[in-house]
């Protein structure tokens, strides 16, 4: 059997990255990692062949080969997906479905001409494929119970051009303990974790490091810290690993805000090179994160949480939502005064999407403010699927204008700037400089080839180009770059990837607008003529006062 494994390409979005992914001679950020578990999980015998759209187009040849098509897809890549079933089935070929969004809407892809619609895992689902393969049968392939991810083989990494990925992905645990109301972790995965053994985490790692893989891993767990004791066991065993590998990797995970309660973790994981953390802040106002059920944010005070991470030496990119239910008018601003306060550079800032079977799907279903035809596909720039409990039009402008406040340039580096100063100095870089010897299990790195090294110091010229010749602001970037290498030099390089990462978030802000405008005309909702006038007055009031009494500051109090 010789099976294509095809990924969608993903539209445009917060994580695209374009630039940045470019900067570095990479096509995009991150491999999937579901379709490289599932070749795992096929029989040894197939021949197969990855065909990632984000990074090279289907050919010819490649339909030609294929006897089997299997398709992984997230929401935001529902279109792509219809698209290619639609066209393999054109082709006569058998066509598998499988992920988030086949998984929680099957109605569509089977209609699209889909033979195969797995829904759930592919550790206990894939057997159930295989059989009602040989059997002939056809339609949706389901097991309800979660698999134990202990009998989770070695995804097939050897499939992918490393080189074509920024960040290469490996994952040790499914689900979260939290039930968080617009989030779909427990539809998909449940709310009892699962994990891997450390013993198999190291061994994906070594297959990654013998396949020539260096630098960035992510680690997708749903939050790292669900478990803080199967957290502790494997980052015990992670950093001696590393230190005896030449530290060729380092970490970024999601976790929940309540890392920043717990200094020991986050030493333990800034150990073992895990320097930074995806959190879902979501909302600086405590009544709307009780109204979300993400009553985790409101146990201890936000800004001390996300200093204690910061301080201690860890980045933090952050999540915040725009239209959640109990919100007031000026809920942008009072997210724009949070992140000034924080100091938190990169945040991905969205409008509300209840995305399929989450809790918030089926409440707004009870109460009929559910729009079943409206951005169905969950993505960054969708319409909103529901009826707000606030007008909408307020809800989108203050998207456009917290965006456009955000990510103006000279904002948005002094912010970078901000946040790199305060962290603690790095302990290898500080210990190196102190003249202090190596740990006795470390080896020296060996993971920056020259080739590697030509590719960072062209980066390096390039963001120099980009940002300290071409632009306005470019005396600020001067400036701040040579602060930074006299009163923090250890966070040297993070601050410049942070800078580098601006070049995409400025960009995305134009296109936010764009977009944002498109989805008002195409709604026909009206924005007051004084409304649209907002822009420009919220960076005026938060210049004036970064931050106003407000529920942010009364967090921070309590």
């Amino acid at each position: 059997m010789r099976a294509l494994l095809v990924c969608p390409e993903f539209p445009l979005s917060f994580w695209s990255f374009q630039k940045s992914c470019r900067l570095r001679g990479n096509k995009t950020v991150n491999p999937p990692l579901g379709l490289v578990t599932v070749a795992a999980l096929l029989p040894a015998e197939w021949e197969l062949r990855l065909a990632d759209l984000n990074t090279r187009s289907l050919t010819e040849e490649d339909w030609q080969w294929a006897d089997l098509v299997l398709i992984t897809a997230m929401y935001i890549q529902r279109a792509g997906l219809l698209a290619l079933v639609r066209e393999a089935k054109f082709r006569g070929k058998t066509v598998v479905a499988g992920g988030p969004h086949p998984t929680s809407l099957p109605e569509a892809v089977l209609e699209a001409g889909c033979d195969f619609v797995v829904r759930g895992e592919g550790e206990n689902t894939i057997p159930l494929l295989l059989e009602a393969m040989r059997h002939g049968k056809t339609g949706i392939i389901e097991n309800h119970e979660k698999p134990d991810l202990r009998t989770s083989p070695i995804p097939r990494f050897d499939l992918l051009r490393l080189n074509d990925y920024a960040t290469v992905t490996i994952q040790t645990s499914r689900g979260c303990p939290f039930d968080c109301e617009f989030c779909d972790v427990v539809n998909l995965f449940g709310r009892i974790p699962r994990y891997k053994t450390p013993k198999q985490v190291i061994a994906e790692l070594e297959t990654l490091h013998r396949l020539g893989a260096r630098g960035s891993v992510f680690i997708c767990d749903d939050n790292f810290i669900g478990s803080k004791k199967h957290a502790r066991a494997l980052l015990q065993e992670l950093t001696p690993w590393l230190r005896s590998r030449g530290e060729p990797f380092s970490f970024m995970t999601q976790a929940s805000v309540n890392l920043g309660q717990d200094l020991e973790m986050i030493d333990l994981m800034t150990a073992a090179n895990l320097d930074k953390v995806f959190i879902g802040i979501e909302s600086p106002d405590e009544k709307v994160l009780q109204t979300s059920h993400k009553y985790h944010n409101i146990k201890n005070p936000l800004v001390e949480s996300l200093r204690n991470i910061k301080q201690n030496g860890m980045g933090v990119i952050g999540s915040f939502i725009i239209g959640l239910d109990g919100e007031t008018k000026g809920a942008g601003e009072r997210i724009c005064a949070f992140i000034e306060q924080t100091d938190i550079p990169v945040t991905m800032l969205g409008v509300l999407q209840a995305a399929p079977h989450t809790s918030l799907w089926h409440r707004l279903e009870k109460e009929g403010r559910l729009r079943r035809d409206v951005g169905d596909d969950a993505g960054t720039f969708s319409a909103l699927n529901y009826e707000p409990d606030r007008p909408e039009a307020e809800i989108m402008q203050e998207y456009v204008d917290a965006w456009d406040y955000l990510y103006e340039p000279s904002r948005y580096l002094a912010r970078a700037y901000r946040y790199h100063l305060a962290m603690r100095p790095a302990r290898r870089p500080q210990a190196a400089a102190a003249g202090a010897p190596l740990p006795k299990d470390r080896v020296p790195d060996q993971g920056m080839t020259l080739r590697r090294i030509l590719i960072e110091i062209k980066a390096f010229f390039k963001i120099l180009w980009w940002q300290g010749v071409r632009p306005s602001y470019r005396r600020q970037f001067w400036t701040q770059m040579i602060g930074m290498l006299q009163r923090n030099p250890t966070r040297f390089v993070e601050y410049i990837v942070t800078c580098a990462m601006g070049g995409d978030l400025f960009n995305m802000k134009r296109v936010v607008r764009e977009k944002a405008t498109a989805i008002i005309q195409e709604r026909q909702i009206e924005v007051p003529a004084a409304q649209s006038l907002r822009g420009a007055a919220l960076q005026d009031k938060l210049a004036a006062a970064p931050l106003e009494p407000s529920s942010s500051s009364a967090i921070q109090d309590k």
